[in-house]
């Protein structure tokens, strides 16, 4: 069963199209990630998904709901948690969590139970009282992420909710977001990390607006064939300059302190490589073949695309 279904979504803001003609179909009961760099068309997406933005072009059904013809009974059945949320400073976590109880219209015979069971679950119970302009940014997203799950939506939407949060605060909210799932909760998250991809159910990656593949993340990176050759050099980010003036390799991508080259022969590739250092008196240090990463998924994707 489908939660969420695109036919050829699509959305422009005067002579730019932000989204193109998107195909998208998001299972119930899963968490998808929509992946891509910054200005890529993910916040517009979830935006229009949202019933906040109305497309210009296209279809879209979320929960059941078409979302140009009942964007008001779609608000009732959705979280949207967006990049800034709207946490109000000088009041406490528990008034900011009454406050949007209040705009989904939360019975109060209900909200008790409700309001506990969340602060139990995202940790913030000792903190009801404290202001939120008073809290970290990884408690400020669990309070975002509170606030948006206090009218038990069916689907969860958030966007980049991790950005800018310190590596235990995003562990402990992946942990959350896996207990949602438990519970039967639609997650679609906007990510432009590479290693929270790798978490999703299913992925798409989406470039300028474009959808260019959505599968699960092992597939993906099976999708963009040829061999991933791994390069450790002294200096990489000169590798780096000196490797693309060579158009005979399908991308190539710095990992951390190395180089994922893209060939399509790995023999010939590799001898490629080091016949190139070696002219600009570059020693390689390790040269191996290695499992592609949905970086060099992504990379290679959009530099065929190019083309």
């Amino acid at each position: 069963m489908l939660s969420i279904q695109t036919t050829n979504l699509t959305k422009k803001f005067e002579s730019t199209i932000a989204v193109n003609q998107l195909n998208l179909k998001v299972k119930s009961g899963e968490i998808f990630g929509l992946v891509g760099p910054d200005a890529s068309g993910k916040t517009t997406t979830l935006r229009m998904l949202c019933g906040i933005l109305p497309p210009d072009g296209g279809e879209a059904r979320v929960a059941g709901c078409d979302i140009r013809k009942e964007a008001e009974q779609l608000k009732e059945k959705v979280g949207y948690l967006p990049q800034r949320f709207g946490l109000y400073g000088d009041l406490s976590v528990l008034e900011n969590i009454h406050f949007y109880a209040d705009l989904y219209r939360v019975p109060k015979q209900e909200r008790k139970d409700r309001v506990h069971r969340l602060l139990r679950f995202a940790n913030l119970e000792p903190f009801g009282k404290r202001k939120a302009q008073d809290l970290s940014g990884g408690m400020k997203q669990k309070l975002g992420l509170i606030c948006a799950l206090i009218h038990t939506p069916e689907i969860l939407f958030l966007d980049e909710p991790t950005t800018g949060v310190d590596p235990l605060s995003r562990r402990d909210f992946w942990v959350i977001l896996y207990d949602l799932l438990k519970e039967g909760v639609t997650i679609l998250f906007s990510t432009s990390y590479m290693d929270e991809a790798e978490r999703c159910n299913h992925i798409g990656l989406i470039h300028q607006g474009e959808l260019l593949v959505a599968d699960s993340p092992s597939a993906v990176k099976m999708k963009i064939g040829g061999t991933v050759l791994e390069l450790r050099l002294e200096d990489h980010q000169q590798g780096m300059k000196i490797l693309e003036r060579t158009a005979a390799f399908r991308s190539l991508v710095l990992s951390g302190d190395k180089i994922h080259v893209l060939v399509d022969q790995p023999e010939e590739g590799e001898r490629m490589i080091r016949d190139v250092l070696k002219t600009e008196g570059m020693t390689v240090l390790g040269l191996s073949r290695v499992r592609p990463s949905l970086e060099d998924a992504f990379v290679s994707m959009v530099r065929e695309k190019g083309k």
